[in-house]
């Protein structure tokens, strides 16, 4: 299934599995976000009702897209100026695109597996070992997460300066 969302006042088709970047949007790298502003739906040629369609996406990073140079000159004036200016963006991955109601069907069976686990933890806190286990991968995890966009952030080669030769 697909959707045509409106974010950032730009409008982008995306498909379940997509990733996109979008103008700046709040929240931290592994975040869940809704697109609510869903223009079209659809599935192959058949069209679906936008309006009933839930984009919903996690947020891979926050970034910045490539340098623009805004040079001004006027002529004959000895005026130039010279800026650069990167955008804030935000890299997203479409998780899934459907229906409302088949998100509200897909919440309860969600909610379901953390129940079911609750009371295994409660059962657990007689003994203070398995606290300090389950705290400590938790640390473990939190490396690996700033480790991802640390690998987005190569800055590309530098070409080598040209030779200057003197005549």
């Amino acid at each position: 299934m697909f959707a045509v969302v409106r974010t950032g006042g730009k409008q982008y088709r995306v498909a379940a599995g997509d990733k996109i970047a979008v103008e700046k949007l709040a929240g931290d790298a592994g975040d869940t976000i809704t697109l609510g502003d869903v223009l079209l739906a659809g599935e192959g040629d058949k069209i679906a009702d936008a309006a009933k369609t839930v984009v919903s996406a996690e947020i891979i990073a926050q970034a910045k897209s490539e340098k623009v140079i805004v040079f001004k000159k006027r002529r004959r004036h000895n005026y130039r100026r010279k800026a650069g200016h990167r955008q804030q963006m935000t890299l997203l991955r479409i998780v899934s695109v459907g229906d409302s109601k088949a998100e509200k069907k897909a919440a309860p069976k969600a909610d379901a597996a953390p129940k079911t686990e609750a009371p295994k933890a409660e059962a657990a806190p007689k003994a203070e070992a398995p606290k300090k286990e389950a705290a400590a991968p938790k640390k473990a995890a939190a490396p690996k997460a700033n480790a991802k966009p640390a690998a987005d952030k190569k800055a590309p080669a530098k070409k080598p300066a040209a030779k200057k030769t003197d005549k």
